[in-house]
This record gives C-alpha cells, structure tokens and sequence, in this order.
C-alpha cells in the first residue's frame, strides 16, 4: 500500500511542481525514493497507534 502511494502521490506532485521535461523520470524517481522513506514506517506505525487510540474512545 505505502509503495503504490508513494508512487502516485510523488509522480502527480512533481508533475504539478515541475512539468514534465527531459530531467521528470530521474526527479520523480528521487521523490519517490524519499516519499518511500516516510511512507512504509507511516503506513506500518500509525495504524496500531490509531488502534490503541480508539480502543480509548467511548462512542455512544
């Protein structure tokens, strides 16, 4: 799930931000590799914290 994002996400953002030259397949691939960075521990730690968060939360 983190891969695909991160991938789709980075690809439309540079897109927006720079147009698309000659140079957009290595500049995407470099954000792609740092939204990656950020993506897969996101995507792993925050579900178990929101888990823990809702398990506290009482609805009525």
């Amino acid at each position: 799930m983190a891969f695909g994002m991160s991938c789709i996400i980075s690809f439309f953002n540079c897109l927006i931000n720079l147009g698309f030259d000659e140079s957009f397949v290595s500049k995407w691939l470099a954000a792609w590799r740092n939204s990656f960075v950020i993506a897969f521990p996101t995507a792993y730690l925050l579900p178990k914290g929101i888990r823990k968060l809702m398990k506290k939360v009482r609805f009525v």
